[in-house]
This record gives C-alpha cells, sequence and structure tokens, in this order.
C-alpha cells in the first residue's frame, strides 16, 4: 500500500498505541509497588516488541 493512500488513522494508530503503552509502563512504575512493578515490566517488553517489529517491517526491501 502506498503511503498517499493511507488515512489518518492508519498513519498513526500504531504510535497511538505505542504511547499509551510507555504512558502506562511510566505511571505504573511510579505509583505502584508489587503486582504494578510486574505490569510496568510486561507492558514495556510489549512496547519493545512492537518497536522491533515496526523496525523488521519498514527495513523489508519492496
Amino acid at each position: 500500500m502506498s503511503a498517499a493512500r493511507r488515512s489518518i488513522a492508519q498513519i498513526f494508530l500504531v504510535p497511538v498505541l505505542n504511547f499509551a503503552v510507555i504512558a502506562f509502563v511510566l505511571v505504573s512504575a511510579l505509583l505502584g509497588d508489587g503486582i504494578r512493578d510486574q505490569a510496568s515490566w510486561i507492558a514495556l517488553a510489549v512496547s519493545l516488541v512492537i518497536a522491533f517489529y515496526i523496525f523488521r517491517r519498514s527495513a523489508r526491501p519492496s
């Protein structure tokens, strides 16, 4: 799919979701102990996996 045919929602969906996950990680890590610390580590791992697949997808030859 060419970049000219993508909607605004398609362009910004992954960055907005990644921002939401990172915001959750920061708030959870700062405000909680125990289960919230574990949730922040899991959410951080999810964010890193998303970034890995974004970079992997953009590195593919067309």
